[in-house]
């Protein structure tokens, strides 16, 4: 399912938008009112360029004061990794962005990301991983790296990586293991339901309890990550 067909059915109301290149910008009508569209597509490389263009739009935004919600697209295969992005210090703009996102955030904005298709590494947590809530299409592909990528990091055989990923969330690719380990709210199973006025509607009403990262205590109750919340309580309470 391309872009333009899942858009319109996500806001089957009102929208405008325009692609330049991977970014995606525009404007949609909900039942919650006016949302802000944001993100990138067609499986974007996130290089500095992108990271600074999101980065703008997000500053105007807070700028404007008037907390229209925003509706994060993901779809990244990751940072771009050309020497020259590297060089130009490709994390500290990565890491600007996230800090935007937080501005947006801590300013009064309702804001959710959705995974169209790719969610991978830097380029998902920069900004998609930072937003009050992620959901993810069903036949969304999110995972931090490829096993054999990260058997080459650590070292580790990629054969036990998949033994481990059998039962552990944290080594195993796919937007289920990402719900277990709270990182994911829901996997959206259709597009039938209006999930996005649902999801900012029930935001809206709890904004304040978003401003405290709950994710650990919801991995733990997921069964997805069971140690780090119990580590983060006795390191804060030590």
């Amino acid at each position: 399912m391309n872009t333009e067909s899942v858009l319109k059915q996500l806001f089957p109301n009102q929208l405008n938008y325009q692609i330049e290149g991977y970014v995606i910008k525009g404007d949609a009508q909900t039942a919650v009112g006016p949302v802000r569209i944001l993100g990138t597509v067609n499986a974007a490389p996130i290089n500095q360029d992108i990271a600074i263009q999101l980065s703008s739009e997000i500053l105007k935004l807070v700028q404007q004061g008037n907390k229209t919600p925003v509706v994060f697209i993901v779809d990244t295969q990751g940072q771009d990794l050309s020497r020259a992005d590297e060089l130009l210090c490709l994390n500290r703009t990565f890491a600007h962005l996230a800090s935007c996102v937080d501005l947006l955030r801590r300013s009064g904005h309702a804001n959710l990301a959705i995974i169209f298709g790719q969610a991978v590494s830097g380029g998902f947590l920069s900004y998609g991983l930072m937003a009050n809530e992620v959901y993810a299409l069903s036949d969304s592909q999110v995972k931090v790296m490829d096993l054999n990528a990260m058997a080459r990091v650590t070292k580790i055989p990629v054969e036990k990586l998949k033994e481990l990923s059998q039962s552990s969330a944290i080594f195993a690719p796919g937007a289920e293991n990402f719900y277990k380990m709270g990182a994911i709210n829901a996997i959206w199973p259709d597009l039938e339901t209006d999930w996005v006025s649902q999801a900012l509607l029930k935001q809206q009403q709890h904004l304040d309890s978003y401003m405290t990262d709950q994710r650990r205590v919801v991995g733990q109750q997921r069964q997805g990550r069971v140690l780090c919340n119990k580590i983060i309580e006795k390191v804060v309470h030590s």
